[in-house]
């Protein structure tokens, strides 16, 4: 039986990324050969060891605001990506060409580092 989910999911997988959710051991290798595995809070310690993420409920409703989650993170991983290095890049144009001092592109980068984990934080207030 685990031998044909794991085959199941295999060949979905070639089609495109699958997500397998599952709570039992007979379930962990199939949720190891998905694109991403998701245990059920109740599930057996090999299958809550074996996947990506896991719901705290055993039922299936937190899973749209995982994704939601997920897609609200790597959209803010990429703010904050183009916010540092923005502000790098122009307080190291701005410094080579001798329009500003060494120690405001300090205190730039510092203030990036800031508006980055605030950037950040943002993502606790999802719920």
């Amino acid at each position: 039986m685990p031998e044909d989910k794991v085959k199941a999911v295999t060949k979905l997988n070639q089609h495109a990324p699958l997500a397998m959710v599952g709570d039992g051991i007979n379930d962990a290798p199939a949720m190891k050969a998905a694109a991403i595995g998701i245990a059920m809070g109740s599930g057996t310690d090999v299958a809550l060891e074996t996947a990506d993420a896991a719901l705290t409920h055993n039922h299936l409703r937190g899973l749209v605001q995982m994704i939601e989650l997920a897609r609200a993170t790597h959209a803010n991983i990429r703010q904050n990506i183009t916010i540092a290095l923005g502000l790098k890049g122009i307080f190291l144009v701005t410094t080579l060409l001798g329009m500003t001092g060494l120690w405001l592109a300090v205190l730039a980068d510092t203030g990036a580092t800031v508006l980055v984990t605030a950037n950040a934080l943002r993502l606790l207030r999802r719920r």
